[in-house]
């Protein structure tokens, strides 16, 4: 073989290993960024199921204490 067709050789060897890791690198970045989106998406899924909780139980309260405020001014009347 001569200089240059060793040179080029290497030379495409080097650009396959280049593009490969290109690859590999452009396919981890997209898993990150699925991982990435997944974990927001179940932040926002739980943050809003907390939210909803928190509404009904404000909601609970709130009924709690109106029945307790009526059967307050029940009992008077009653005896």
């Amino acid at each position: 073989m001569t200089r240059s067709s060793t040179r080029s050789s290497i030379r495409m060897t080097a650009e396959e290993r280049f593009t490969a890791t290109q690859k590999k690198d452009k396919q981890a970045m997209s898993d990150r960024e699925k991982e990435r989106q997944a974990l927001t998406d179940k932040i926002a899924r739980q943050k809003a199921l907390r939210l909803a909780k928190e509404a009904a139980d404000q909601d609970a309260a709130a009924i709690g204490a109106a029945k307790k405020t009526t059967a307050k001014k029940k009992s008077p009347e009653s005896a």
